[in-house]
């Protein structure tokens, strides 16, 4: 199996950006990738930025993908997705329908993010025909679910024609919003936000009343409470799983990293820390552990 760093999902400063993605050229990961996935407001990073980076990191001998926004909402977002499409040079993870058309009018190869509701083989071919290189599975999607899917596509000669990922670290991306939790939850509105997400460099945690973390907001995005971590499934991947994703975190990403990867060549059982899950793995609900 291979390794990815998938996007950040998080507002960080300029300088920390930079700073990881220097560990993550020297890192274990095969794949990177990059781009503002969230809010168009969050501009640390312009286009521009994330171009030259992405060209700083090709050097590094790693496969790397960009990302487009899960959901847009004004001509200029739809503007730079076009360029995103148009950049001649690197394969995009595809996180909106519109993303996927117009790679499909340009013949770019694409990731089909886990923003997109791809659940079926039917779906998965039709993809497939517009030129999807990968799949990142759907976050709730369980092991069983993945494997029925894949058999059926491999029974109609298809398995070979994509590769599938999907996420084993970091919380789980669940909902997107027209609206700004995290400014709600200052008191702000969305459109005086005063960029407030960058002040929670791994979200906001929102406890329910029984004093559960329940969820992690971050701007427009409705993140799962609990950290989902996969790193006692690792057997149960091969011969279904192409590429494991960590998702980027504040701290330690890259010794996460790490632990899969020595994980999957011994592997052992260790308990879970606290409000991390495998739920949706094991075909449960998804707070839960095994």
């Amino acid at each position: 199996m291979k390794y990815s760093l998938g996007a950040n999902q998080f507002y960080w400063p300029k300088a920390q950006v930079e700073e990881f993605y220097q560990q993550a050229a020297c890192s274990n990961a095969d794949i990177i990738y990059l781009g503002e996935t969230v809010c168009s407001k969050r501009r640390e990073l312009r286009q521009k930025d994330w171009l030259e980076l992405a060209i700083d990191l090709a050097n590094s001998n790693k496969q790397i993908v960009l990302s487009t926004m899960a959901l847009l909402e004004a001509p200029s977002e739809v503007s730079i997705l076009k360029k995103y499409c148009d950049n001649g040079e690197f394969i995009i993870e595809a996180n909106d329908v519109g993303a996927i058309e117009f790679c499909r009018q340009n013949n770019v190869e694409f990731v089909c993010g886990q923003a997109i509701n791809a659940y079926n083989a039917p779906a998965l071919k039709r993809l497939i025909s517009m030129g999807m290189q990968r799949w990142v599975t759907p976050v709730e999607l369980g092991r069983d679910w993945i494997k029925q899917t894949l058999g059926e596509l491999e029974d109609q000669g298809l398995r070979d024609k994509f590769e599938v990922e999907t996420q084993c670290y970091g919380h789980l991306p669940l909902a997107y919003s027209a609206r700004c939790f995290t400014a709600r939850s200052e008191n702000k509105s969305k459109d005086d936000c005063q960029l407030c997400c960058i002040n929670y460099p791994s979200g906001r945690i929102a406890d329910s009343q029984e004093d559960k973390q329940l969820f992690v907001l971050n701007g427009i995005q409705t993140m799962s409470g609990d950290c989902y971590n996969l790193s006692n499934d690792i057997e149960s991947m091969k011969n279904l799983i192409d590429i494991i994703r960590i998702s980027p975190q504040a701290e330690d990403t890259f010794s996460i990293l790490d632990n899969f990867i020595a994980k999957q060549q011994h592997p052992i059982f260790e308990q879970l820390p606290k409000n991390h899950s495998n739920g949706y793995w094991h075909q449960i609900a998804g707070m839960n552990t095994v």
